[in-house]
């Protein structure tokens, strides 16, 4: 493995327990907690959460699985694996296929340090599963207290395939230390202190977070409120900023008045939230799993919020969530207003030295918006 990067040169670790804020996150790589085949990046790391790159190959395997608890991914990708593929270069992932990625970073956590994971917004808004597994794994996105080993990404295109290379960046990490106690108090009083979920109404908290609702009527009959993927589309290099003509790969969904909007089975769309969002500098944010009392679909692909976004202080005011929304099996009516999902916040170990929008590349200030991929849709 090699040596820490000289970018992290000084960093001390964060004393406390909640999720690791950036310079915990340094404090970690520089302890090897964090390791990589090759030098990590600076812009890797986030203000809570570190983005983690393809490795070399990728894996072509037949089914989406779990290695089990008492196999590792290796031993599993000697029995599933269909073709193996040079990321060298960079390859094509098939629209309908799914594959399994090796990842540059492994991870040497220590007692009480475990890990989630979650797609980069970036990928959840092209519709790519991307799920981090490990050896002995029996959940997706769930690393264990104390793991030691490889990381590996499940990727399946959706609605798009996907070109891909090594250093690709498709999904982030976050650290824990210890296990904070996380109460629907808890995410009262942070609503009352900051206005977590602008406009929120009714606001009914829990464990499981803040509640938020859907856009469907945006600024009247007839203006655009979300975009629905187009089922034969072209090709989409994960790694290109603002080339593509979204016309190409979406078609507009447009507010009926007095009505919502009937999502198709199996077809992708992007929708906004009602309300904006805030997370203040001292909590990280996930939106929640998809509940199935809610409906016949699933919300949000790429679940995490760090420190600062939507906040004043960087510029985020009136910052809403985008969502990315799939139906299951059967028609289903959505309705403006309708709740369809949570915020869960929780404690940072230490405030982050870098907060969400300080730097570029950020969706500071979004309202309805297409993955960065994409130039910004025409007016008219």
């Amino acid at each position: 493995m090699s040596e820490p990067s000289t970018l992290f040169a000084g960093t001390t670790e964060t004393v406390g327990t909640g999720v690791l804020p950036s310079q915990a996150l340094r404090a970690a790589i520089n302890a090897h907690e964090i390791e990589a085949a090759r030098p990590i990046e600076a812009a890797q790391v986030q203000p809570a959460s570190l983005d983690l790159r393809l490795g070399a190959k990728a894996f072509r395997v037949a089914s989406s699985f779990l290695p089990g608890a008492k196999r590792t991914v290796a031993e599993r990708l000697a029995d599933l694996s269909l073709y193996e593929m040079d990321l060298g270069r960079g390859a094509v992932l098939e629209r309908g296929a799914v594959y399994i990625v090796p990842l540059e970073e492994r991870l040497k956590l220590k007692w009480r340090t475990s890990a989630t994971a979650n797609p980069k917004s970036s990928i959840g808004r092209l519709d790519i599963f991307a799920r981090v597994i490990t050896d002995r794994g029996t959940r997706f996105d769930r690393i264990e207290e104390g793991y030691v080993g490889p990381l590996y990404v499940e990727l399946a295109p959706r609605s798009f395939s996907i070109e891909v290379r090594r250093g690709s960046k498709l999904t982030q990490l976050r650290l824990r230390r210890g296990s904070p106690p996380v109460s629907a108090r808890f995410h009262e009083r942070l609503q009352a202190d900051y206005r977590l979920i602008g406009n929120a109404e009714p606001f009914d908290p829990s464990k499981d977070g803040v509640p938020f609702t859907v856009d469907v009527k945006g600024a009247g009959d007839g203006t655009v409120i979300g975009y629905r993927a187009r089922r034969y589309a072209g090709l989409v290099d994960v790694d290109k900023v603002g080339v593509y003509d979204p016309r190409d790969f979406w078609e507009p969904v447009h507010a009926r008045a007095g009505q919502g909007v009937l999502l198709e089975p199996e077809h992708f769309y992007i929708l906004a939230s009602k309300e904006s969002v805030v997370v203040p500098a001292h909590v990280a944010a996930e939106m929640v799993a998809y509940d199935t009392t809610m409906g016949e679909f699933r919300v949000h692909y790429a679940g995490f919020f760090d420190p600062g976004f939507g906040c004043d202080e960087t510029g985020g005011a009136g910052t809403r969530a985008v969502l990315e929304v799939r139906s299951h099996e059967v028609p289903f009516l959505i309705e403006d207003g309708q709740v369809v999902g949570r915020l869960a916040y929780e404690r940072l170990a230490a405030p982050p030295d870098t907060l969400y929008g300080q730097g570029v590349g950020s969706y500071q200030k979004q309202g309805l918006q297409l993955a960065k991929h994409f130039r910004p849709w025409p007016p008219g």
